[in-house]
């Protein structure tokens, strides 16, 4: 699939990894559909990216809006061919460990994390289904595999959501619509930063680094399915081993 002469909805795209794929999509002539919570930095970046595409942005909760989100994109365009599932919740900060972690609090984490990108899979589906084409990434976390302490909320969250990614690519086999898990490794970003205030982390990417994995998924990767680091993706030439 080519970008140019695709539709691209991005959750989570007003900064981080989410403005850095919004920003590789639109330089390759995808049409953007962005997401984020808080209107400021979204038109920010809607700005920005309008310069080299064509933007619709909302600012939205994708755990209570999904449905508003879709609508737009599929009104504006008439067909959205990449969801890349990208927001995500880290619960409090500094995140408690599991003892004292409010069960609302996690049922918050689960909502953003697993609820929300299935539930928008599910509303792009039909009509990827129609295309018989479309490509699924859902971001994950080492946190997803790997036992860190204070991680428990967040980590069970994207353990769930790589489990249910597994389930959707076996459902979705033989459809032509590929459904994908990214790792993008450890970056320097403000979620980072906020899940271990204080923590000097300066001595890793930004994630610039990470962001080109997802259009070499898009249009290069062959495979229906499968779990991918990006860092590890972009210390590996296109089509090497």
């Amino acid at each position: 699939m080519e970008l140019r002469h695709s539709v691209a909805l991005i959750t989570g795209a007003s900064k981080g990894l989410g403005l850095e794929i919004a920003r590789l999509y639109a330089e390759h002539g995808a049409r953007l559909v962005i997401a984020a919570r808080h209107p400021g930095p979204l038109e920010l970046a809607a700005e920005e990216l309008r310069r080299k595409t064509e933007v619709v942005s909302l600012a939205v909760d994708v755990s209570q809006d999904a449905e508003r989100l879709v609508e737009a994109g599929l009104e504006r365009f008439g067909r959205i061919d990449v969801l890349v599932n990208n927001a995500s919740e880290l619960g409090p900060s500094p995140m408690p460990e599991l003892e004292s972690l409010d069960w609302q609090d996690l049922e918050r984490i689960l909502r953003v994390n697993v609820t929300a990108p299935l539930h928008l899979a599910q509303l792009v589906l039909p009509q990827m289904r129609t295309h018989e084409s479309g490509v699924i990434i859902n971001v994950t976390s080492d946190a997803g595999v790997e036992a860190y302490a204070g991680w428990g909320g967040y980590g069970a969250s994207k353990a769930a959501l790589e489990h249910l990614s597994r389930v959707l690519a076996e459902e979705l086999a033989g459809s032509g619509i590929r459904a994908y898990i990214v790792d993008p490794g450890d970056m320097n970003t403000e979620m980072h930063r906020l899940a271990e205030p204080g923590v000097d982390l300066s001595h890793l990417p930004g994630p610039e680094v990470s962001a080109p994995a997802f259009v070499r998924l898009v249009e290069a990767e062959t495979a229906p399915s499968g779990r991918f680091k990006a860092q590890e993706m972009a210390a590996t030439p296109a089509g090497g081993g």
